[in-house]
């Protein structure tokens, strides 16, 4: 489910980046090399996946919400996430990282709540084997 995330967002990126009108190239010399060509074109074919920090950078780079570029997860029914695993360190610092850019997007919002999109992301994230048995709200 990462690789399809990752291919998705990566197309997402791609389509931002074309919008200004610029190659590969052209976004490495506008970032005087913060963002390699290659490696932004590995990024929008979903060979490597982004790190939050620099999806948000990019973001602002393409003059882009970074959430108007966040695909949506496919979901069959309710999505539940085992926050007893999550506490337990089973989510890794991914999801850790995936709340901290959720409250940075959302500052200055009334609500810091997380959203049923975040939820399936987060448990795309996850990818637990195990039963879950608490839900996020």
């Amino acid at each position: 489910m990462a690789d399809q995330f990752n291919a998705s967002l990566g197309g997402r990126l791609r389509v931002a980046r074309r919008q200004r009108g610029w190659s590969l190239g052209e976004v490495e010399t506008f970032t005087e090399g913060e963002f390699k060509a290659s490696v932004v074109g590995a990024y929008e074919r979903g060979e490597r996946a982004i790190s939050v920090r620099r999806f948000v950078r990019l973001a602002e780079i393409y003059r882009v919400e970074p959430a108007n570029l966040l695909p949506s997860a496919p979901v069959d029914g309710d999505v539940v996430i085992d926050l007893d695993m999550l506490a337990a360190g089973h989510g890794g610092d991914l999801a850790d990282r995936y709340l901290a850019a959720i409250r940075l997007l959302r500052r200055g919002e009334s609500s810091q709540e997380v959203r049923f999109a975040d939820k399936a992301v987060i448990a795309s994230l996850l990818e637990s084997s195990a039963r879950p048995v608490q839900s996020i709200d």
